[in-house]
């Protein structure tokens, strides 16, 4: 009975770790590493998905459900289990995703075509996504089922997302028996729309997410989800009737799936309640195909999933996601049609992180003006367009144009989707038997580290954050133990880290920049016109990327 991990450990995305048990093998989650995590984990398998019997899927984010079909394009013949809302979601996302994947690599053939490489196929396709979603098999939530005689699963609301779970699974090897909880991603409490998290009491193993485990969100001044939405909704009510009072738009750049549907929810309590008199009507366009679809599957995935506050709405007859004043624009001609939209209005548009979709697109067409309010609503990654914005910069490279930064940029302040550090020990501590080992996962290196450090010295639990490919024997008696490391010791390790990573990078442009002017004068000495054009565009590449970094960090114009 064994346990390995092959994402997410050390690292936030990517989740997918192996169980074996009783001659069966199977995997919680099958994530695609996204960012610095894909240069770090690759998107390749450790191990032969034909040898996998079965896939556990804790919620539909990529970086959780990612890399199914790339399963099975490479000879997985399992089924996949998942909630019903699970498998609604990932019939839009994982599409969407192996569109991506499609267009990645066209975009990539075309330099190697250029520069006579033989081309790369897409790690998966469209059709490869469609083709996993023929392996679902869905559940509710709070009903056991067998995988095996050996294995009993169960899934429970996590709070996360629209049919986001945690796992039970219980086994049976010989006459050893263990039961191992899987977190998935732990959802912040008082959230719009979906429950709060399931606490689950009775494990000899857990493995835990720890995305924010060395944070705490700012504390409420509500103590309940309807107080929550209303404190919400006032704070979104003030910016909308702020910026409309000078005239101008809110650009909301959201994640397709749950974000977006929040803000659906707050706007139409803003809409319900007449929190802003001043304005009679709120256009709002929801520019997504992928959010859109997302909105549809919320709107027929009700049951068991909702909450309260909304199964409230539902019951009068109403739909908590739609309103009379709602747009959605599906083609690109519609999308386009916004821009010409001559009233004040909200547009909701992805990507979250600003880095592609259609939100660039509006992005260009408001920055510029200080009438427009830019607002945003959820995490912003390292190196993202949109953390560019965020942190000030004075201009923003869109395509190839460079934009200036003139509108409000602020964001919505309390919405979350994972719990804190709070939440998390929380979650932990209310199981209620000794637990033989805890396995902190899903958080980068120094938080998950200090976070198992946490739970060991502080709570008093046993804890190990793993790295990839670390494995365990769930039948042994003894499990490695974190350290007690504080999070300035780990910072400062990193940091120092980071400080040799850029003067690395800092002595090889050089060099480069050295190499180009060399082979610029021995390009003139030869009166090499091909040479000289396609080494002046080379150049004309690198001034581009390197004014796009001083925009990035604010340095243009001295500032």
């Amino acid at each position: 009975m064994n346990i390995t991990f092959y994402g997410a450990a050390q690292t936030v995305t990517g989740s997918c770790t192996l169980l074996e048990c009783a001659g069966t093998r199977f995997l919680v989650d099958c994530g695609l590493p996204q960012g610095a995590d894909e240069k770090k984990l690759g998107t390749d398998f450790q191990f032969n998905p034909e040898q996998i019997d079965f896939i556990l899927l804790t919620h539909a984010h990529i970086d959780h459900s990612g890399r199914i079909p790339m399963m099975v394009r490479e000879g997985f013949h399992g089924a996949v289990h998942s909630t019903s809302a699970t498998e609604d979601l990932c019939s839009i996302m994982l599409a969407d995703s192996g569109h991506i994947q499609e267009m990645e690599a066209e975009w990539a053939n075309r330099k190697r075509r250029r520069d006579g490489e033989r081309e790369i196929e897409p790690i998966y396709t469209v059709d490869d996504a469609k083709r996993a979603m023929e392996y679902f098999i869905p559940h509710e939530y709070g009903q056991e089922f067998n995988l095996t005689d050996s294995i009993r699963v169960t899934f429970t609301d996590a709070g996360h997302i629209l049919g986001s779970s945690s796992i039970r699974v219980r086994m049976k090897e010989g006459s050893e028996e263990r039961t191992i909880v899987f977190s998935g991603d732990i959802g912040n409490t008082d959230q719009p729309i979906i429950n709060d998290p399931v606490l689950l009491d009775d494990a000899d193993f857990v493995v835990m997410e720890s995305t924010y485990g060395d944070r705490q969100h700012p504390i409420p001044d509500h103590t309940t989800q309807r107080e929550n939405t209303i404190a919400r909704s006032a704070q979104l009510a003030d910016i909308i009737e702020t910026t409309f009072k000078r005239g101008g738009n809110v650009i909301i750049p959201s994640f397709a799936v749950g974000r977006t549907q929040e803000l659906l929810y707050l706007i139409r309590h803003i809409i319900d309640n007449n929190m802003i008199p001043s304005i009679r009507t709120i256009p709002v366009f929801l520019d997504s195909p992928l959010a859109i679809e997302a909105t549809r599957i919320f709107s027929r995935n009700i049951e068991g999933y909702f909450d309260e506050d909304a199964m409230r709405i539902i019951e009068a007859g109403d739909n908590p996601l739609r309103f009379p004043s709602l747009t959605m624009s599906v083609t690109s001609d519609e999308s386009k049609k916004i821009n010409e939209f001559t009233e004040s209005c909200v547009i909701i548009s992805a990507s979250g992180m600003c880095e592609a979709g259609r939100i660039k697109h509006h992005l260009k067409h408001n920055l510029w003006s200080p009438k427009n309010t830019v607002l945003f609503s959820g995490y912003q990654a390292k190196g993202t367009l949109g953390r560019s914005i965020l942190d000030g910069a004075k201009k923003v490279k869109i395509f190839s144009d460079h934009i200036e930064v003139k509108a409000q940029i602020t964001r919505l302040m309390g919405i979350s989707g994972h719990a804190d550090r709070g939440g998390l020990i929380k979650w932990i501590s209310n199981f209620s038997n000794q637990l033989r080992q805890v396995f902190v996962i899903h958080g980068d290196e120094r938080v998950s580290q200090h976070f198992a450090g946490l739970l060991c010295h502080s709570l008093g639990l046993p804890a190990w954050a793993p790295s990839v490919t670390e494995s365990f024997d769930l039948l042994g008696s003894e499990f490695p133990q974190a350290e007690e490391m504080s999070i300035w010791i780990q910072t400062q390790q990193e940091l120092k880290s980071s400080i040799y990573e850029l003067d690395q990078v800092y002595q090889e442009t050089v060099q480069i920049l050295e190499r180009m002017k060399k082979h610029a004068q021995q390009i003139m000495e030869e009166e090499d016109t091909k040479g000289a054009l396609r080494l002046s565009r080379a150049m004309e590449r690198m001034c581009e990327s390197i004014e796009e970094l001083n925009a990035h960090w604010n340095l243009h114009n001295g500032n």
